[in-house]
């Protein structure tokens, strides 16, 4: 099979071609504006050599997922998998010589950079048999390589350069192939741009990049100018995998595309000014009448409450006769008892409460429905304070009665947001978040919830997973459910 690509043709129509087995120890640098026609070059090459030669493009605005339409590509999003998943996601790449595009664009910049280098280091670290030969394209490699340190934390930069570092500096020996797209070169750090031995410059503007990219073709500083001059889809490319000397190629033809079309021109609408005002005003200050919610009652204290009791006692003994031989039974006191517990759990606030205040509400609770308190005791009241404010219908039946074995070894302060998150993943919903589970365990503090959740893993009750885009779901390995992804 040939190694050969064709790219395009040159000022006088005959072929351009890329010599793939060259390029594998080459590496490939291409530079242009935005506009340039950067992105169909990449496509092309990879278009043209889909058949030759394995595939990896890292896709930081999802332009390239469409190869998997023609070419069989798999497209993998960055955002849905953790770390580890993305790990062992790259090593069965490498296994497999599977080509895939790995899709970054639902991501912000800093989670891109973390994503890039944890999928780009797992493909460098692939043990020695299986160090098959394979392309890697990283398209604007300015944002995985910058030069100077921007607004990302210094850890993402440097885990991401070290990443890029790696794959240009010493990936050939892996079977690696770099192939690295930036809009210029000034962004570009040096290290990774000076691995480079193959280079196709597009059109750019800026004297330093002009500059620079003349020196890297081996021209003199006054025929830089041409670079200025060229049209959308010309370069000039060199390299012992391109042309021993400056040649200018025009790209060819490509048979796929981006998912997303760029806008096109058309005229605004013809409405006139005062249909356009009404349409942006009307309404505009709706907002505005909306009154603020009042704000709740402040909660009767514990000796108003029971001189309420008293005095309602009083009433209801002259105006209702009670039974003499009977009372309710077991049955009928749980009943009413689960009843106090959901009413309590309601209120707003109970959770901030300490436990003796509540249990003192729920003796007082107690005697206004005729029962006796102390059918449940202050530890008895605890737990099942805890059950009643995560929401626990019926205990004694699945699936509750699974979850409540799995957290009979928490102590009853720490019972209510585990039996939340359990109800959360029966029910196929989402991992409640930090706020929920703040309120759930009587907080203000989002550090305790974490601390809490590290709690919990650490017993072996769960396991939290958070993917890349920082959607947190958490797994119950016992009772094999799991929540949905949350929302970050």
């Amino acid at each position: 099979m040939s190694a050969l690509i064709q790219i395009g043709t040159d000022e006088r129509g005959k072929p351009v071609t890329i010599d793939i087995e060259e390029l594998l120890a080459t590496r490939l640098l291409v530079q242009g504006n935005s506009g340039s026609g950067k992105s169909h070059l990449l496509r092309r090459i990879l278009e043209e050599s889909a058949g030759i030669v394995q595939q990896v493009v890292i896709d930081p605005e999802g332009d390239f997922a469409s190869l998997s339409d023609v070419f069989g590509h798999i497209v993998v999003d960055g955002a849905a998998y953790s770390a580890d998943e993305l790990t062992r996601l790259a090593r069965r790449v490498r296994e497999h010589r599977a080509s895939v595009v790995l899709v970054l664009d639902s991501l912000e910049i800093e989670a891109q950079m973390r994503c890039a280098a944890q999928f780009l280091s797992a493909l460098f670290d692939a043990p020695r048999e299986q160090w098959f030969p394979a392309l890697v394209v990283v398209d604007e490699a300015q944002m995985f390589a910058p030069a100077v340190a921007g607004e990302v934390s210094d850890e993402a930069r440097r885990l991401s350069l070290s990443a890029m570092t790696n794959l240009m500096c010493r990936g050939r020996k892996r079977g690696l192939a770099g192939i690295v797209a930036t809009q210029r070169l000034a962004k570009l750090a040096k290290n990774v741009a000076a691995e480079a031995s193959n280079f196709l410059m597009g059109r750019t503007f800026l004297d330093i990049d002009m500059a620079r990219a003349a020196d890297l073709l081996g021209m003199e500083r006054r025929q830089a100018e041409q670079i200025r001059d060229l049209a959308r889809g010309e370069f000039l490319g060199l390299g012992p995998a391109i042309s021993r000397r400056p040649v200018a190629v025009r790209i060819g033809t490509v048979r796929t595309g981006v998912k997303t079309a760029a806008p096109k021109l058309g005229p605004p609408p013809t409405a006139s000014a005062d249909d356009l005002h009404a349409l942006l005003h009307t309404g505009l200050h709706l907002d505005e009448d909306v009154p603020e919610p009042s704000p709740p009652s402040p909660q009767p204290a514990a000796d108003e409450l029971i001189d309420r009791m008293a005095s309602a006692h009083d009433v209801e003994e002259e105006e209702v006769e009670q039974p003499v031989l009977f009372g309710p039974s077991k049955t009928e006191i749980d009943a009413a008892v689960d009843r106090i517990l959901a009413d309590m759990a309601a209120e707003e606030g109970c959770t901030f409460q300490p436990a003796a205040t509540l249990f003192q509400d729920f003796a007082v609770r107690c005697r206004m429905q005729r029962l006796t308190a102390g059918q449940v005791d202050m530890a008895q009241f605890r737990r099942r304070f805890a059950m009643a404010v995560a929401g626990v219908s019926d205990p004694h039946k699945a699936p509750w009665s699974d979850i409540l074995r799995v957290g009979k070894a928490l102590a009853d302060d720490l019972l209510a947001p585990f039996l939340a998150i359990a109800g959360a993943a029966q029910q196929g919903l989402p991992c409640p978040d930090d706020e929920e589970l703040a309120r759930i365990y009587g907080t203000s503090s989002p550090g305790r919830i974490r601390r809490l959740l590290d709690h919990y893993e650490k017993a072996g009750l769960i396991v939290v997973r958070t993917d890349f885009s920082g959607r947190r779901s958490v797994t119950i390995p016992e009772l094999g459910l799991a929540t949905e992804p949350l929302e970050a």
